[in-house]
């Protein structure tokens, strides 16, 4: 007997998912363009820490005037994959810069950060295979775990004693062992220890992949990531993955490797080699945003200084920031779902917007308002999303302290 329509269906699962937090207000999905109009409206400037702008190079006029001529030039489609429908030039200049900042030999760009994380685990793990991920790791990573025919074990977030454990525990029984983390967590805002994740590497014949989606032109003098960080070679790590969509404000994924890995990987990996390669204004628009990170080292400082701002007020202020760090991602926890959703309330009352994060993503025990910053955010943006959170009466969950 069937189970009834997919409307009915979907339905349920809304209902089970919490559809009933959008009952006093839906707070996501909010056109951004029209906050900023109502705003200047009122005479007033809309402050979002809700976007992944981390340099502040979104509008910048060399940005804009690469995206145009690249419109111009090559029109708008990507047209094809790159195995079979061929490549521009761009590709492989894009490409080649990318490898060149990080500090690596090779690296492959593909058309979603998200389809990145979720085809190369899957594509490198087979059925004798063990593969080991930090608990909170990003869900494409946890997509692209169950997609693998490995055996899959979480190990406590961070905690790199209870890693070792496993390691000395399983590593002995299985061909090969990758080892999967984030360079900076998107939801607490902190950072894995790399030099001890090398050595674990190295003890146990194991894989390292570091997702540097948050960490790439935020982490290290430079920028260059984790291993810019904590005085590393990149090269150490054997597979880094990144996005298009943050420091870089374009849209897509890269995979850095030993040339020889990349060479295979382009003619074998799925969600390249059946995908379209990135169309020329997002090849245009990602490599301008690069010269200019490579250009200008100072942005990464000043985001760095805006970032750490932001985390000593709001702990001043009594606020639980987690683990965070203080760099491009700081959240704010709370107490309950309510106080979560009240908090978001005022702040977009006076014109801050910050989005909470309920459910999704995140231990539902710990609701939370994520703050992305900009080096472009002043001191002033900064006191007022303080103050509107100091002065409501939101119930805080208990503060952790940062390892880091």
């Amino acid at each position: 007997m069937g189970s009834g329509s997919l409307l009915e269906f979907a339905s349920k699962r809304a209902r089970l998912a919490g559809k009933s937090i959008l009952d006093s207000g839906n707070p996501w999905f909010v056109p951004l363009d029209r906050l900023r109009s109502d705003a200047q409206s009122r005479g007033r400037s809309l402050v979002s820490f809700a976007n992944y702008d981390y340099l502040g190079l979104s509008d910048r006029p060399e940005i804009k005037k690469a995206s145009a001529e690249a419109l111009e030039r090559h029109g708008a489609g990507a047209l094809g994959s790159r195995l079979v429908g061929g490549e521009r030039s761009m590709h492989s200049e894009f490409e080649h810069a990318v490898a060149d900042f990080i500090g690596v030999e090779a690296s492959l760009t593909l058309v979603s950060g998200y389809l990145t994380n979720l085809t190369i685990i899957s594509h490198l793990l087979g059925v004798k295979d063990l593969l080991l991920i930090d608990e909170l790791c990003h869900n494409s990573i946890l997509a692209g775990a169950k997609n693998a025919k490995a055996e899959l074990v979480a190990f406590r977030h961070n905690d790199l004693e209870h890693l070792e454990s496993i390691l000395k525990e399983k590593r002995g029984s299985f061909r090969n062992c990758l080892i999967v983390v984030e360079g900076l967590y998107s939801m607490d805002g902190d950072i894995p220890d790399l030099p001890k994740l090398l050595e674990l590497k190295y003890q146990h014949n194991a894989w390292l992949l570091v997702d540097e989606a948050h960490s790439f032109g935020v982490l290290g003098k430079q920028g260059r990531g984790i291993s810019d960080h904590f005085g590393e070679d990149p090269n150490d790590i054997d597979l880094i993955v990144g996005t298009l969509s943050k420091a870089l404000v374009s849209c897509g994924g890269f995979l850095c490797a030993r040339q020889e890995i990349i060479d295979w990987l382009r003619f074998t990996l799925s969600g390249f080699v059946y995908s379209v390669g990135l169309s020329p204004v997002i090849t245009a628009t990602a490599h301008a945003a690069l010269d200019i990170i490579a250009a200008e080292p100072e942005l990464p400082e000043q985001l760095r200084v805006v970032s750490e701002m932001f985390l000593a007020k709001a702990r001043a202020a009594g606020l639980n920031t987690g683990p965070a760090i203080g760099r491009a991602v700081v959240p704010v926890m709370f107490g309950d779902l309510r106080s979560t959703m009240l908090a978001s309330q005022e702040l977009l009352k006076k014109d801050i917007y910050a989005p909470p994060i309920v459910h999704i993503g995140v231990p539902k025990d710990l609701p939370r308002i994520r703050f992305f910053l900009s080096s472009r955010h002043r001191e002033a943006d900064i006191d007022n999303a303080i103050a509107v959170l100091k002065e409501q009466d939101f119930q805080a969950a208990p503060a952790i302290e940062s390892v880091f």
